[in-house]
């Protein structure tokens, strides 16, 4: 690994699956669900390790990026004028880099991630330098340990080519794609040289990458919203998949956050409960003290802040996006968005 090595973390998310806990002014990144009780953006950089680490989020978060991050030394904020998707996230950051005449290994780290042990992640990460240093782009792919339907999958070709993508299959496609043996879940986490992701972004998405070269940030409010892998990645001819050794989790949904910290027992508890014939519960509250009662009830999530309480069974979570797009349409209520 004799190139430079430059982490970049994107944190300009939302997590709207989170919510009540995540909400506009407060995503997921900042959420302390961390190991140690800090805040996912605070342990995604906890556990990268180079001497300069930036930080790509959103200008209305950035005072809080930094207010977190105040502990932290080598810490550069980008902010973008307004969130465009990954692919915009990626080309800008990329130009950023050949801009100050370096020409570094990036690598892209989506900032709510679980991720450990650390010291498997950071072997993995050498690894995928040392690919990049090749000439790759290279994306992380995870094992799949169950028929996942919000996440995203990609193909693995002996040689370790990348030659297709499903995104968030049923549960009868991700339970075949798991049969095959030949897919993965899609970390989101990517690396590659700044000068070849430079001109692939030139090939393949000119639409995004020439508008910010000949502008900068003026050029945001025209760039299309659309991911890096359906710019990029799914069209790039130097993709290579490395399957990760450490165990991940992207904290989609409050259904992770049980997987994460359950553990042995089957229940989740960050609240005081008392239940009755009741069992599988996940129950969380930002109130300390407050007490669940729950009576008959199999398999729910319980959470409390503030104000709301959100109560769904847990194979209904991704439908909190719905009741998102209600409470915009009730404007007595999309101050708790």
């Amino acid at each position: 690994m004799s190139q430079e090595f430059l982490p970049v973390i994107l944190a300009g998310g939302r997590g709207e699956r989170f919510w009540p806990l995540s909400r506009k002014q407060r995503p997921k990144q900042f959420l302390n669900l961390g190991p140690k009780g800090e805040s996912l953006l605070q342990a995604t950089v906890a556990r990268l390790e180079a001497p300069e680490i930036w930080v790509l989020t959103a200008g209305e978060f950035e005072s809080e990026t930094r207010s977190h991050l105040a502990e932290f030394t080598g810490i550069q904020v980008l902010s973008e004028p307004e969130g465009r998707d990954t692919a915009a996230a990626v080309a800008w950051a990329t130009l950023k880099a050949l801009e100050i005449g370096k020409d570094p290994i990036l690598g892209f780290f989506p900032a709510d991630h679980w991720i450990d042990p650390v010291a498997v992640f950071r072997q993995d990460l050498s690894q995928a330098q040392d690919l990049a240093q090749n000439g790759q782009i290279v994306l992380l792919g995870i094992a799949p340990q169950y028929p996942a339907t919000g996440y995203g999958y990609f193909r693995l070709e002996a040689g370790g080519k990348v030659s297709g993508f499903v995104e968030k299959p049923t549960a009868e496609l991700a339970a075949s794609l798991i049969k095959s043996g030949n897919y993965y879940w899609n970390s989101g986490i990517l690396m590659a040289q700044a000068s070849v992701l430079a001109a692939e972004l030139a090939r393949h998405v000119p639409e995004i990458w020439h508008p910010l070269a000949e502008q900068g940030e003026s050029a945001y409010p025209n760039l299309p919203r659309i991911s890096i892998d359906r710019a990029l990645l799914e069209k790039s001819g130097f993709l290579v998949g490395l399957p990760a050794q450490f165990n991940w989790d992207d904290l989609g949904d409050w259904n992770a956050l049980e997987r994460v910290l359950r553990g042995a027992s089957p229940e989740l508890r960050v609240a005081r409960h008392i239940g009755v014939e009741s069992q599988g519960a996940t129950l969380y509250t930002t109130g300390g003290q407050d007490l669940f009662v729950t009576i008959g009830l199999e398999d729910v999530i319980i959470v409390r802040d503030g104000e709301v309480t959100l109560i769904a069974k847990k194979d209904r979570t991704q439908m909190i996006k719905e009741v998102l797009a209600k409470l915009r349409q009730d404007p007595g209520l999309e101050h708790l968005i």
